[in-house]
């Protein structure tokens, strides 16, 4: 193992660490249930993507998708965690521009 792969094993090690820490606060500051759990669904695949740059032969592409994967899940998790819960009104759109709703367009 020559200088360049130990110094992306120890960035993989610490960012390891950072992003477990990292998203349990998060998690925990934003409500979402099983904070421990999503910290290690979020860190777990970074170092999985580290291990495989480091020890297999394959894409550098794979290697990101696979490092992200746990982020871009509990990205979403952390959406639905902090969405409203008003329950959706039949035949109502949801609030948001009037793009194209005015009277003036229209011409009949």
């Amino acid at each position: 193992m020559d200088a360049v792969d130990a110094a992306i094993a120890l960035f993989g090690v610490v960012g390891t660490v950072l992003i477990y820490v990292y998203i349990g606060r998060d998690a925990v500051r934003n409500d979402v249930s099983r904070s421990q759990l999503w910290a290690a669904v979020a860190a777990v695949p970074f170092l999985l993507g580290v291990g495989l740059h480091l020890f297999a032969s394959v894409p550098t592409t794979g290697v990101i998708m696979t490092a992200n994967t746990g982020l871009v899940l509990y990205t979403f998790e952390r959406e639905i965690a902090n969405e409203e819960d008003e329950p959706a009104e039949p035949g109502e759109l949801p609030p948001g521009p009037n793009v194209g709703s005015s009277s003036e367009e229209r011409t009949e």
